[in-house]
């Protein structure tokens, strides 16, 4: 395994001194506390309806979305019936996808879950220690809906929470340093661990350097 030295140098002569220019922002605890359930459901959602469809086109519709839900009220788009969420889905503007307009609404009431139980959303991503943030990633899936997979995680990197990301370019560098498995797909809870751990390491020796970094600068390599 290398070391975040090599990490840092790697990314130095490959994009030049100034590499930091092209690192993902990465917000304080007290920022991530300060956005509300409403933004924490409206990029979640947006997220959901990126997967598989071509970001800029989703983005160019969302504030049409933000119109028709009310703002991504919790509330509001948890309390919508099946006939409601049809309805809805028909207004003009919106990506019409049955699927992810019902894993809108169960984000909802999970959001309103977690309020009714003394919590909040904004309470677990910027209380969740980044040395284990697949146990976030593990949860988020098993809570919430359609959050599965790279949801998370890049849910997690858009609002601002440190987190690193397993694009095929960081896959790529995982399985040249023996860190994971050469072939096989990354599935399994015990891989997802095994991989924290690698980033646990970086992170220690480089005195903190946000996890979101040291990702963004593996995948320069």
């Amino acid at each position: 395994m290398k070391s975040y030295d090599w990490i840092q140098q790697r990314a130095e002569d490959l994009k030049g001194l100034n590499y930091q220019v092209y690192l993902p922002e990465v917000s304080t605890e007290q920022q991530l506390l300060r956005k509300t359930d409403a933004e924490y459901l409206s990029l979640m959602s947006l997220r959901i309806f990126r997967a598989g469809l071509k970001h800029s086109l989703v983005d160019s519709k969302w504030p049409r979305f933000e119109q028709v839900f009310g703002g991504f009220n919790p509330a509001y788009i948890a309390s919508l019936s099946d006939e409601m969420l049809e309805a809805h889905m028909r207004e003009p503007g919106l990506i019409k996808h049955w699927g992810k307009m019902k894993a809108m609404r169960d984000n909802a009431a999970w959001i309103l879950h977690m309020r009714n139980e003394g919590s909040s959303i904004a309470e677990l991503v910027a209380h969740y220690p980044v040395t284990e943030i697949v146990e976030l990633w593990i949860q988020m899936k098993k809570q919430g809906s359609q959050l599965g997979g790279a949801s998370a995680p890049s849910f997690l990197r858009m609002v601002g929470k440190d987190t690193f990301r397993l694009s095929e370019d960081v896959l790529v560098q995982l399985r040249a340093q023996g860190i994971i498995d050469q072939v096989k797909p990354i599935t399994s809870q015990r891989d997802l661990r095994t991989i924290q751990c690698a980033f646990n390491q970086w992170y220690e020796e480089s005195g903190g350097v946000p996890m979101a970094h040291i990702s963004r600068m593996l995948s320069f390599t």
